[in-house]
């Protein structure tokens, strides 16, 4: 039985069956059937401590500093990276919140894994530590420095050498975010 119900929100986004085997999967997680994950949980999973951004991604999980991580957060992160329906008409009362998997939420929490610390912009400083964990040590340092400041300044519409959210969304206006931050969790 599922202890805490997850939002109605939530619920629009995964179906009843989807749900469920992501309940399993949290509690496949409990190790030590808490009723909560911690950071050591997520870490024991195999994608993410293998990705470069994996300790990013785990913050994710955990807003406000909070350490434990209940069904309900669970299930709000992963929708973020449910496929958008090709079903989907694209039309939706505009008094619903929109779905976690848009595009437009997509980009928010993809700007938060750069934006470090939190204050709306990405800086250059914040862009060169993002890319020192994507690249490790593949790249020089002078390298990496290079593709900091080319990105910055080629997104930096307003001059103000950082970037923006709604610099960020124009500058990845041409990519297919819907498709790149999409996993197939559960079919």
């Amino acid at each position: 039985m599922i202890r805490s119900e997850p939002p109605a929100l939530l619920t629009g986004s995964f179906s009843q069956a989807s749900l469920l085997r992501l309940y399993h999967r949290f509690r496949a997680l409990d190790r030590n059937k808490k009723g909560y994950l911690s950071r050591m949980d997520l870490q024991q999973i195999g994608a993410l401590a293998v990705n470069p951004l994996g300790e990013r991604i785990i913050d994710s999980f955990f807003p406000d500093g909070n350490l434990r991580l209940d069904f309900p957060g669970f299930v709000r992160v992963l929708a973020h990276f449910r496929p958008i329906d090709d079903e989907d008409p694209g039309i939706r009362d505009p008094k619903e919140p929109e779905p976690l998997n848009s595009r437009m939420n997509k980009l928010r929490f993809a700007f938060q894994l750069y934006d470090l610390d939190r204050d709306g912009k990405i800086s250059r400083h914040e862009m060169l530590q993002v890319l020192r964990l994507m690249v490790g040590v593949q790249v020089t340092e002078e390298q990496l420095e290079s593709i900091a400041d080319r990105t910055v300044q080629e997104a930096d519409e307003d001059g103000d050498g950082a970037v923006s959210f709604l610099e960020f969304t124009k500058s990845l206006e041409k990519m297919d975010i819907e498709q790149k931050m999409s996993i197939r969790i559960l079919k």
